[in-house]
């Protein structure tokens, strides 16, 4: 098994697209790339500990590579925006792939490179490639909150404007 960390704005968006993947044993949301231990949801949300919402991801990389987690992550932000993603702005829902390994580094390096090429989209890949930092589970509350809280979820999904970006850009990926 393998981690892979992405940052993609809001961290109850970014679970289920990796989460009904084969070959995922888990995803959780939390913290990371901030200046406090365990830091809680309140902390993070006042700005004061410099932490990102991200989801870190337990993955079996024999049966879906990190190439492919990689691609899945894309269809799920708007990778030209560095300042946050969609109706969430800052510092905690800005867009970063956390690499645990150089060759996570070198494959998001050379994904980054050739999505910026394809010519999807009309502005540069703000998407920052960082090695990866302490992560820090979120409260339970947050754990599977696709599952948990359905309506809530795709309403927030549908309302911060994410499913009509991805709809427009990447068709009926998720």
């Amino acid at each position: 098994m393998e981690k892979a960390i992405f940052a993609g704005g809001c961290f109850w968006c970014m679970v289920k697209p990796f989460d009904e993947q084969p070959g995922i044993h888990s995803v959780v949301s939390g913290y990371t790339a901030g200046n406090t231990e365990n830091p809680t949801y309140e902390e993070v949300c006042s700005g004061t500990t410099g932490h990102i919402e991200a989801v870190e991801i337990t993955f079996d990389p024999n049966v879906f590579p990190y190439d492919k987690l990689v691609d899945v992550y894309w269809m799920q932000i708007d990778p030209t925006d560095a300042g946050g993603q969609f109706y969430d702005r800052g510092r905690s829902y800005m867009p970063a792939i956390f690499y645990t390994t150089e060759e996570q580094k070198d494959k998001a390096e050379a994904s980054k490179q050739a999505l910026n090429e394809s010519g999807r989209f009309a502005a540069p890949i703000a998407v920052q490639i960082l090695p990866a930092e302490p992560f820090y589970a979120a409260e339970e509350y947050h754990q599977q909150y696709y599952r948990k809280n359905k309506a809530h979820y795709e309403a927030y999904q549908t309302g911060s404007g994410r499913a009509g970006f991805i709809q427009k850009h990447w068709g009926n990926a998720e």
